[in-house]
């Protein structure tokens, strides 16, 4: 059987191999047969994405083949799905979508029964029960359950987080058409706050077209024509957080960070955690922003799981990526954007400032250049020896003012170039020499 499992759970185009109905059957048995210990119900959710439908009865049909029942939550954010295994012990969650990721894209993502994501020993395990199913069944199949008030538990959940009385606050919602167009706007009106919603009316076909986290566009030109304070953009399942300010300006999880920290130590929550977790493609200017407030900066490799695992392994309360993952470790288990929008409405409204205010004071971002280079093959980079070459004559160039990383793409046939530096023209210039050796060497 091929690899299935990237950086996040299985993704491709759905309703074709490997992310068809017959793979997803195999999948949904293969995670019950793994975690039967656990319990004997699996929760299934899905985002609004037109195969979606396809692929929950498919991984349902193979829970219930594998004897456990296979508890159906309908159109609902990952992050729900992580809170509720959780917090009723299932044996395992798993959430139909391919995130930020086109209609056409579907994915299979897997929580444990405590609500974090599946380790890497886990999927090489799955991977592998999958690739020799035959198709056997147990003795007696499962039930096909559903439940009626998971995302009320939820909505509760996030609705009880909000901590401070939140006064002439107005706000602009993306949801991307996605897993948060229903439940994120009742959020938010139902404490009171003007909210703007837009991108909530999915058809299938438009979730993230050219609106969420990933298209941040018509938000900011929303927020400045509404005369709002806040934006919010999610991705199409939810567990991602895009932010603007009253300008329409786009902050990025490290600026967020540095606000959360802010929020966290002004509430002595950081007395015996004192450390914040980040990735590799995290701002210099966190680093110096959490070390103004007397915290330790961890630095942990791409990806969600890996800012979870480090957290777990450091005792943070406190971590997240750039791109919009933010995890609060002392509230949930997994990224969550509604959560993140919550928490950052807080932070705004103790602070009293304008967003903008409030992360100006807080961090000041290097100039940073990103760059994703097409390739044709994922050699190792330290095989390459014109690669090695221009990356150590740019770090020496750098020294001390700034970085170089050069990463591939876990999920696309891309190499991602970042050059960070005190002047923005030289990380434009210097990411793109690196670029063009690249393309030459693997393009």
């Amino acid at each position: 059987m091929e690899k299935l499992f990237g950086t996040d759970g299985i993704r491709a185009k759905a309703n074709r191999f490997p992310l068809n109905a017959e793979t997803a059957v195999k999948v949904g048995r293969a995670v019950a047969r793994l975690f039967s210990d656990n319990g004997k119900m699996i929760y299934v959710g899905q985002d609004t994405r037109l195969s979606s439908d396809m692929l929950s009865m498919a991984v349902a049909s193979g829970i219930c083949s594998a004897g456990l029942n296979a508890c159906l939550l309908g159109t609902i954010p990952t992050p729900a799905v992580a809170y509720l295994t959780k917090t009723d012990e299932a044996a395992a969650g798993i959430v139909i979508s391919a995130s930020h990721n086109p209609y056409q894209d579907n994915g299979i993502k897997v929580f444990q029964s405590n609500g974090r994501k599946i380790s890497r020993s886990h999927e090489k395990t799955l991977e592998k029960m999958i690739g020799m199913d035959k198709g056997q069944a147990a003795e007696e199949t499962g039930r096909l359950l559903e439940n009626k008030n998971g995302a009320e538990r939820y909505f509760a959940f996030l609705k009880n987080n909000i901590n401070e009385k939140i006064n002439n606050i107005d706000i602009v919602i993306d949801c991307a058409n996605g897993a948060t167009s229903e439940l994120a706007p009742r959020l938010f009106q139902s404490i009171g706050i003007k909210t703007n919603v837009i991108a909530a009316q999915p058809d299938g076909r438009n979730i993230n077209a050219g609106c969420g986290s990933e298209h941040p566009q018509m938000l900011s030109e929303q927020v400045k024509s509404t005369k709002s304070q806040i934006g919010f953009a999610f991705d199409g399942d939810g567990d991602r957080l895009i932010a603007v300010d009253e300008k329409g300006n786009l902050l990025t999880g490290d600026q967020l960070l540095a606000i959360y920290a802010n929020y966290y130590l002004n509430n002595n929550k950081l007395s015996s955690f004192k450390t914040v977790v980040s990735t590799v493609m995290s701002n210099l200017g966190l680093q110096d922003a959490l070390k103004k407030m007397g915290l330790e900066h961890k630095v942990c490799q791409v990806g969600d799981r890996n800012v979870m695992e480090t957290m777990v392994s450091c005792g943070a309360l406190l971590g997240g990526e750039s791109s919009g993952h933010l995890i609060f470790s002392d509230l949930h288990t997994t990224g969550d954007g509604i959560l993140a929008a919550v928490m950052l409405l807080n932070a705004v409204s103790q602070s009293g400032k304008l967003l903008s205010e409030l992360s100006q004071n807080l961090i000041r971002l290097y100039p940073q250049k990103l760059i994703n280079v097409k390739i044709s093959s994922k050699p190792p980079l330290e095989s390459v020896p014109e690669i090695q070459k221009v990356i150590e004559e740019i770090e020496n160039l750098l020294d001390s003012k700034g970085r170089v990383l050069v990463r591939y793409s876990g999920t696309e046939n891309l190499c991602r170039v970042m050059v960070e530096s005190i002047d923005d023209k030289l990380a434009y210039d210097l990411s793109g020499r690196i670029a063009r050796v690249i393309s030459t060497s693997l393009g």
